[in-house]
């Protein structure tokens, strides 16, 4: 375990966290007010850099690299070719390093707004309302994001630097692919813990469901509508191949049981269908109809396995629907197909981030399962680093009125700050600095 800090060192970085937050804040709706929706992170990126720079980390903004990632197993499918979006990371070296090294993670893409004459304030005008700032993305995750680069600051106001090499990262499409993050390990990045700050409402992270995406077009036999019976709707077969694969789901969760933790969830496989596109006109029997969604599974399951279950059940529909013996269900991965990742109790990172929280709230630290997607998945599959999902309070994430608390916010840096501290360890900074 890392030494614990002294009563004098936690008071100092807490009192810093709490000067700053003003600031904090005032960051936060910077980049809630760049709207980063997928393939448009440069602008919130070009901020973030600056940010770094400012404060004297060495800062590399790098591309995409599709032709290499594309062969490494954090790749997932993707559908955008990255040309104008790129990750930012900023390092800190100490001259001699005693502590042990960590990774702060966020991503800065979001998800669409839906409908913005929905919200109760403009998706991306980041306004404060008591102890809540609304906008898309405030939660998920640029709080998070903030909540890191704060944090660092906080430890360094209070006039220490770490003794262990830190590297903040802000990746791009981790709502799709997780190809960001999935780039920054092809590029060599590692440490000795990873903290991602995703809204979590205070709770670590400690197992996460597997996840595939997909995209299913089936085609009909188009026909007017005054003999329908001579055609086949592609938009009706479409909901005929979801009800299969809802049949699907309900088998996937009857397997909870057999996973500690998800046995507790009501619905660990979660299949969502986000997206459908049908029909060219609206007095014929429609061709073709597309549709978009995603689905869990368990730690441990190969998602090469499940990618392969999904597929026997399109092939298997004709045999047992006679309507959909023409539809041709044709399958596409378009997004995440990663395992899940269970954190194993005990490990020195948890234990010193409970320690933080602890100092922090006066609670425990309570552990949590997230049946979706998450980057510390690809830290803790594919390089073996202890990986803690941390954040603030939320509400409506990826919904209508997303919104982060402030309060919480606050908590979470101070104990991410205090993390940090005890976990790379602290020296006073050099008055020659």
């Amino acid at each position: 375990m890392p030494q614990p800090l002294s009563q004098d060192t936690i008071a100092a970085i807490s009192i810093a966290v709490d000067a700053n937050f003003e600031r904090q804040i005032a960051f936060l709706q910077e980049i809630v007010r760049a709207p980063s929706l997928r393939g448009k992170e440069a602008a919130v990126q070009r901020t973030v850099a600056e940010a770094l720079a400012a404060r004297g980390y060495e800062v590399e903004s790098y591309p995409i690299d599709v032709s290499a990632l594309s062969r490494h197993p954090a790749w997932s499918p993707a559908t955008i070719d990255y040309r104008d979006t790129f990750n930012v990371s900023g390092r800190k070296r100490p001259s001699a390093s005693s502590g042990r090294s960590l990774i702060l993670n966020a991503h800065v893409d979001v998800v669409p707004t839906a409908n913005p004459d929905a919200w109760s304030h403009p998706p991306f005008a980041a306004v404060r309302q008591g102890d809540w700032l609304f906008g898309r993305g405030a939660g998920d995750m640029k709080a998070g994001l903030a909540a890191n680069l704060f944090a660092v600051d906080a430890i360094e106001a209070a006039g220490f630097e770490l003794t262990a090499p830190l590297e903040l990262q802000s990746v791009v499409d981790e709502e799709v692919t997780g190809n960001g993050t999935a780039a920054a390990i092809a590029r060599g990045a590692a440490a000795d813990a990873v903290l991602i700050p995703e809204p979590t409402d205070e709770d670590v992270i400690f197992a996460n469901s597997g996840v595939i995406k997909f995209r299913i077009t089936v085609r009909g036999v188009p026909a007017h509508p005054r003999e329908p019976e001579s055609g086949l709707s592609a938009i009706e077969a479409a909901f005929l191949v979801i009800a299969a694969l809802k049949e699907l789901e309900t088998r996937w969760t009857a397997e909870k049981s057999s996973h500690p933790g998800f046995d507790a969830l009501a619905n660990p496989a979660s299949l969502n269908i986000g997206t459908i596109r049908g029909g060219e006109w609206p007095a014929s029997i429609p061709f073709e109809c597309s549709f978009e969604g995603r689905i869990g599974f368990y730690p441990g399951d190969r998602p090469q396995d499940r990618m392969e279950e999904l597929r026997a059940v399109l092939e298997g529909l004709g045999s047992r629907d006679r309507r959909l013996e023409k539809a041709d269900p044709r399958l596409e991965w378009i997004g995440t197909c990663q395992a899940g990742y269970r954190l194993d109790d005990g490990s020195d990172a948890e234990a010193a981030l409970a320690v933080a929280h602890r100092t922090v709230t006066g609670e425990p630290l309570e552990r949590s399962i997230m049946a979706c997607y998450l980057d510390a998945a690809l830290y803790m599959n594919h390089c073996g680093i202890p990986s803690l999902t941390y954040g603030p309070l939320t509400r409506n994430i990826h919904g209508i009125d997303e919104c982060v608390n402030l309060p919480s916010l606050k908590r979470v840096t101070q104990a991410i700050a205090l993390f940090a501290a005890a976990w790379c360890g602290v020296a006073p900074i050099s008055r020659d600095r």
